[in-house]
């Protein structure tokens, strides 16, 4: 691997002529290796192949380990002049560390919602169109958090408390209902009280959010970024660097906290309107107008002023990226929530006052708010398409698009993805008020004539009809997909047998599983197109629900007893299937965090989820799993800039996986004089292939780019039989390509003398047994010049010392 071509880099004073191999022995710098393990996460003294390590900085959750004989290196610099020192960052803990982040499983829709925002079009920072767009995710953001709380109204106050605990026949042998039985005439036996009572269910699910939101912002959101030197001639304005180089990208305490105060207060509302609601359609259908009705017409003219309130705060709230934000709150904006729950506390009083003759009818007053939200978020989702059609054209006419068409869906993924979002909500409200209204009634249809129930609102009936043809979508694409597979493994199979030495003896067996395996890691470039067509089918279909109940104001089965056999039949079985699908799903996820909670094991595995989903800040929902790398960021930036500071120093930074990610973005968080003293060595990097492609604006190639340049050198291994890992496609001019691959795998064809037993298709792991990884690393290692440290000049101290 030649690297001469390299060695001259431009550095932010000037041009740097000498290679640090050919320092004098005097003069020569101490050297740094900082390994960063990927998805799921590995022990310290496996990284490091050591038994024997020892904690240098950090806790429980997420530190750097060294060997126990590299304890003390930086006093014995002589015994590290071929070698660096070698330190590995584990991180695992901050996604699967302990069996609370189960709980984090009911707030995957609002992680889907959260990466929505990040997933812009790459257009100029300056352009409107990207204020529009955060403005659009943020408030389809709060539209599922009042989702959430209003399908918790409809478990407990519409489907427990109004209708089962109002008749006789679903109450019959459910002792724990019978104080709220209207034949005991008891204290909670008025509707009003009992669903005032139903109340404290979605108030205690708003306050868990509230309290697992606070824990972990306090936990992950308040690492402080690390100082860094003066500026350079090289520095430019941070509204044109890229968005990961600014110093409060990773820094987004005060953000959660005005969105967490505006979330709460929306759920809080949320309960107090369909409280209200209630005594309302009582009061105007009795013709009452006294003062009870006056009362609850003012405040349900609070609740809606201070609900205009809670909009305007989250469409105020914008990340503020340039410097850490330390602004504290308004208060107005810390009182919204005190507000709110004040509201509800006058709400829930209101609708327990006594009122004769009131009975609970059929279904609770509102509840066909369901439709009014479904088609709020389907607004939004449109408004986010046009928006990003916006901004794809101007990344276009900037030069920062993906002119190979590599961006998923043309730059209108995130508008994708934020429809599944809400898809996802949908599916795990409805799936709970579908389960419960079927054990409520005993197992018999509800809403049917004799049912003990009306059941939940006609439109989650509809919703759940539509699941059923959704999936076969997605069958039907998962037989494209094995037929495209089919097709990709007999393509390259004839190809397999020249990659290896040709002594070895053809295996038809052997070239046919290579190929399989190159094949099935293509899939993940088709990603795409299975997310626009089953969100594409959801927008249709869920526009034909909301028609659907809004129009016939029955289920599909009542709706079309009418219609032929045939359609009747299909109806009805897609309704009842659907709704045992959705029920089905709930149940899913509760078992998964149920297992995840007791086993470790499980916890590890649903964490690879998360260290996915959740490497971005919570710059949309407050409630979404609380952001990894505003931790491991900062951790590994600190790190790098502390020891170079240090020992004046330079190290190489080796990450895989997602560790390669959270590298690229602690790089770019470095001061440019640092920057220049890291080289990167990337291996199953998602950077290009998943980050680039769905996350444009900031892993786009322009960025990418920026830094190869401002770094000292950076190598990327990859191979075909990989499915998350790809090469970044990016060259430079005055150096060697950064991507070297796509390496051979497995490494033996057959049995050789060499691999006696068949070698393993690695795919995405251990690519430090292949060769060229250790080549690479050499590569980088002797461009740094490990040896001996000199004193550093300090006519420059670092900002803010």
């Amino acid at each position: 691997m030649d690297t001469a071509s390299s060695t001259h880099r431009d550095t932010p004073d000037g041009p740097d002529t000498t290679p640090d191999g050919d320092a004098p022995p005097g003069e020569r710098q101490l050297a740094l290796e900082l390994l960063v393990h990927g998805v799921g996460g590995t022990t310290p003294e496996r990284m490091l192949g050591d038994p024997r390590t020892v904690l240098v900085t950090g806790d429980d959750t997420a530190a750097v380990y060294r060997r126990a004989v590299d304890a003390d290196a930086e006093q014995r610099p002589d015994d590290y002049r071929a070698e660096p020192i070698r330190e590995a960052y584990c991180w695992c803990n901050l996604t699967s560390g302990n069996g609370a982040r189960a709980l984090w499983l009911i707030l995957l829709p609002f992680m889907v919602a959260n990466l929505a925002h990040w997933m812009r079009p790459a257009a100029p920072s300056h352009h409107r169109g990207h204020y529009v767009y955060d403005i659009l995710v943020r408030l389809l953001a709060l539209s599922l958090t009042v989702l959430l709380v209003a399908a918790a109204c409809e478990v407990a106050l519409d489907l427990t408390a109004w209708q089962c605990a109002g008749s006789a026949a679903c109450a019959a042998g459910k002792s724990w209902m019978g104080f709220m039985s209207p034949e005991q005439g008891g204290t909670w036996s008025g509707p009003g009280r009992r669903i005032v009572l139903a109340a404290l269910m979605p108030l205690l699910l708003v306050g868990f959010l509230w309290w697992l939101s606070r824990r972990t912002w306090s936990a992950y959101e308040s690492a402080s970024p690390p100082p860094r030197r003066p500026g350079t001639s090289r520095d430019v304005p941070s509204a044109q660097r890229p968005a990961l180089t600014r110093r409060g990208f990773w820094y987004g305490r005060r953000v959660v906290a005005r969105l967490r105060a505006a979330h709460t207060a929306a759920g809080l509302l949320t309960i107090a309107v369909a409280l209200l609601v209630a005594g309302a359609d009582f009061d105007r259908r009795t013709g009452g107008g006294g003062l009870l009705s006056v009362l609850g017409r003012v405040l349900l003219t609070l609740v809606v002023l201070l609900a205009a309130l809670t909009v305007w705060i989250v469409c105020r709230t914008a990340r503020c990226e340039a410097e850490p934000d330390e602004h504290r709150d308004r208060f107005l904006v810390r009182a919204l929530p005190f507000g709110a729950l004040c509201a509800l506390v006058l709400a829930a009083v209101h609708t327990a006052w006594a009122r004769p003759d009131w009975v609970s009818g059929d279904r609770l007053p509102g509840s066909g708010a369901f439709g009014g939200i479904a088609v709020f978020q389907g607004l939004l989702v449109l408004g986010l398409l046009v928006t990003a059609g916006f901004l794809q054209n101007a990344a276009r006419r900037h030069g920062h698009g993906h002119g190979d068409g590599r961006a998923a869906l043309n730059g209108f993924h995130g508008a994708a993805v934020a429809l599944l979002g809400c898809a996802l909500g949908g599916v795990l409200t409805g799936g709970a008020a579908q389960r419960l209204g079927d054990w409520l009634d005993g197992g018999s249809a509800p809403g049917r004539p004799g049912a003990p129930i009306a059941g939940p609102p006609v439109l989650l009936s509809w919703q759940a009809s539509v699941l059923p043809v959704l999936l076969v979508v997605v069958a039907a694409f998962a037989v494209l997909a094995g037929v495209r597979m089919l097709l990709v493994r007999r393509k390259v199979e004839p190809d397999i047998p020249g990659l290896y030495d040709k002594q070895e003896r053809p295996d038809e067996q052997r070239t046919r599983r290579i190929a399989g395996t190159i094949a099935r890691a293509g899939l993940t470039d088709s990603a795409p197109v299975l997310v626009g067509a089953v969100c594409l089918v959801t927008l249709v279909l869920g526009a034909g629900a909301v028609a659907g109940a809004w129009l016939t104001d029955r289920a599909p089965g009542r709706a079309t007893e009418r219609a032929p056999l045939l359609v009747h039949t299909a109806a009805a079985t897609a309704e009842s299937l659907g709704s045992w699908l959705m029920g089905a799903g709930v149940l899913l996820l509760a078992v998964m965090g149920w297992r995840a909670y007791r086993d470790r094991s499980t916890r590890r595995t649903i964490g690879i989820l998360w260290d996915v989903g959740t490497f971005w800040p919570r710059a949309a929902h407050p409630f979404a799993p609380p952001c990894y790398a505003e931790r491991a960021v900062p951790d590994l930036t600190w790190r790098m800039a502390t020891w170079t500071e240090n020992n004046d120093g330079r190290l190489v930074l080796s990450g895989h996986s997602q560790g390669s990610v959270l590298a690229a973005a602690a790089v770019w968080q470095l001061d440019l004089v640092t920057r220049s003293r890291v080289a990167l060595l990337t291996y199953g990097s998602p950077l290009e292939r998943l980050y680039g492609r769905w996350f444009p604006a900031c892993f786009g190639p322009a960025a990418l780019t920026g830094l190869h340049r401002e770094m000292d050198d950076w190598r990327n291994l990859w191979r075909l039989t990989d499915p998350i890992g790809g090469p970044v496609r990016l060259t430079c001019e005055d150096g060697p390509d950064i991507d070297l691959g796509p390496l051979r795998d497995p490494l033996a064809f057959g049995r050789t003398l060499q691999h006696p037993l068949p070698a393993q298709i690695l795919g995405h792991g251990d690519y430090q047994s292949d060769p060229v990884f250790e080549e690479a690393r050499a590569t980088l290692i002797a461009r740094l010049g490990a040896c001996v440290p000199h004193q550093r000049d300090t006519a420059e101290p670092p900002e803010g010392s």
